[in-house]
């Protein structure tokens, strides 16, 4: 039997459908597409989450960045630089999710 992806492992049981549209659609193909570096992708997701103040998606998504590339410096500038487009307190919070990510894949 195949491994679950993380998808699976986190929503599978109670949303099958949106579980296998992430794999498939989202990481499968448009994740894939060769018009953009998954280190740009990245870039512009973890931008996208917290300019919308999306957080509970930040860490895997930072954490993914760091697979994908993106440097911690990287990422504690892009931070920096939308906190005057985003708004301090996205920005802040933001950095601490970071932290958080960084101790963890120390």
């Amino acid at each position: 039997m195949a491994e679950l992806s993380l998808v699976q492992k986190m929503i599978g049981d109670i949303a099958p459908k949106l579980a296998s549209v992430t794999d498939d659609v989202l990481f499968g193909d448009i994740w894939e597409r060769p018009g953009l570096a998954k280190r740009d992708r990245s870039l512009i997701t973890v931008s996208a989450l917290m300019a919308m103040n999306r957080l509970e998606q930040l860490p895997f998504h930072i954490g993914y960045a760091l697979e994908n590339g993106v440097t911690r410096e990287e990422l504690v500038e892009l931070i920096t630089h939308l906190a005057f487009y985003s708004g301090w307190p996205t920005a802040m919070s933001a950095l601490a999710i970071a932290r958080k990510v960084f101790a963890e894949k120390a």
